[in-house]
């Protein structure tokens, strides 16, 4: 019985996403969609304890999902003409036993971008892809995001909602849509895998399952989109600042880390990711370039032998493609090592005024660190305590209040 749940659970994980977009285009209603699929793991979860696992699990609930679709439109079909539409749309499908043999992926497809349809909120966008196109339970994504789990159920079913009644399509956008729609897609993966990154709110800085979570998001959109580099350039740049996770640790700074604890299958995968961004005769996007720059840091031998003249230049270009404050903040870094503090100090001192950098703990610690290059330890200090006043977690906290320290206690030698 055990064995048999614990089955289920890993079958929903991987064959929801496929059976909620076969579904969808099927009912055209995602919601529905999602009722019909559970519906179908609940009878998997009576039944397969007893009559045993089937070989072809994905293929059962498909099927059983599917009767229950006719089944749900014959009993309603004259309460409305919209259950007369599904009815006429499920008759013209192929029968229930042969519909498991039909292609899936323009069906994935069409549901991510369903999913990160830019109608909805971002909020709303990350949970529902993490709900129907990841598989996570409504507790899970809460937990992950550490928020309660109504306000994460009340996101989604306010997302399908909106979806319904702004009628959007189940559909690949056309070839003229395709990139801007493309891009709202990559900014939801993306932000999943910055928040395992470097995590906003809890105790650690990195949450490995979110940024996990991402990257098989971005590989199987990978698979979907093969001649779009820019999602083999998400994928690049996620998998190469993963492989850094276990050396990071709690705040070990990239200068610091030993290189050799950096997961290379992650390098040689995001590597290869990469080259396929950039062998397809097109434009480099935001996120090849950043992944071009991560690929800077991952082929030096030591963090002296980076190529900074080339990582400078990297991010100028990233300033003309995504031109932020933190772009430039991550520039003037790159600045420091191949110009020096002076010039660094100078690059950070021109966008010192940007409102979107008053709150941002981590501009303070890198102008502290060019100035303690510069002799200005009490200007260090001050800074390293703003900074950590801004810090999300205790332990950025921590560490920039011991930087601080120390700081002050170099000045008064």
């Amino acid at each position: 019985m055990a064995d048999a749940r614990r089955t289920v659970e890993v079958v929903w994980r991987i064959e929801s996403p496929r059976l909620i977009a076969s579904l969808t285009r099927l009912v055209r209603d995602v919601g529905l969609a999602e009722e019909l699929a559970q519906d179908a793991f609940v009878a998997a979860l009576e039944q397969w304890p007893t009559t045993g696992v089937p070989d072809n699990p994905g293929a059962w609930l498909m099927v059983t999902a599917r009767h229950r679709a006719i089944d749900l439109v014959r009993r309603e079909q004259n309460r409305g003409a919209k259950y007369a539409v599904l009815a006429q749309g499920l008759a013209d499908e192929a029968p229930a036993d042969r519909i498991v043999d039909e292609p899936i992926g323009d069906d994935l497809l069409a549901l991510v971008f369903l999913t990160c349809h830019p109608v909805l909120p971002r909020e709303a966008r990350i949970a529902l892809t993490l709900r129907l196109f990841g598989g996570l339970t409504t507790d899970e994504i809460a937990r992950a995001y550490l928020v309660p789990s109504p306000t994460i159920g009340q996101r989604i079913s306010r997302a399908k909602r909106t979806l319904a009644e702004a009628q959007v399509p189940f559909e690949v956008p056309q070839a003229d849509q395709l990139p801007a729609r493309v891009d709202s897609v990559l900014e939801v993966i993306y932000l999943v895998f910055t928040e395992g990154h470097s995590a906003t709110t809890g105790p650690t800085w990195v949450r490995r399952d979110l940024a996990d979570e991402a990257m098989r998001l971005g590989r199987v959109l990978a698979g979907l989109l093969p001649r779009e580099p820019e999602v083999h350039g998400l994928v690049a740049l996620m998998e190469l600042q993963a492989s850094r996770f276990d050396a990071r640790g709690d705040g070990v700074l990239l200068q610091d880390q030993d290189r050799t604890r950096w997961d290379s299958a992650l390098i040689g995968h995001g590597l290869g990711a990469l080259d396929r961004a950039t062998s397809l005769g097109r434009p480099l996007g935001q996120y090849t370039v950043q992944a071009a720059i991560a690929a800077c840091h991952t082929r030096a031998r030591s963090f002296e032998d980076t190529d900074w003249e080339a990582v400078v230049s990297l991010y100028d270009a990233l300033a003309q493609l995504a031109p932020s404050p933190v772009v430039e903040l991550n520039r003037a870094v790159a600045v420091l090592h191949a110009d020096g503090p002076q010039a660094a100090l100078d690059a950070l001192d021109a966008v010192r005024g940007d409102p979107r950098l008053a709150r941002y703990h981590l501009y303070g610690a890198v102008r502290a660190d060019v100035l303690l290059r510069l002799g200005r330890r009490d200007e260090a200090a001050d800074e390293l305590e703003r900074a950590a006043s801004l810090a999300p977690t205790q332990r950025e906290r921590n560490l920039l209040m011991a930087r601080a320290a120390s700081a002050a206690e170099d000045a008064v030698r």
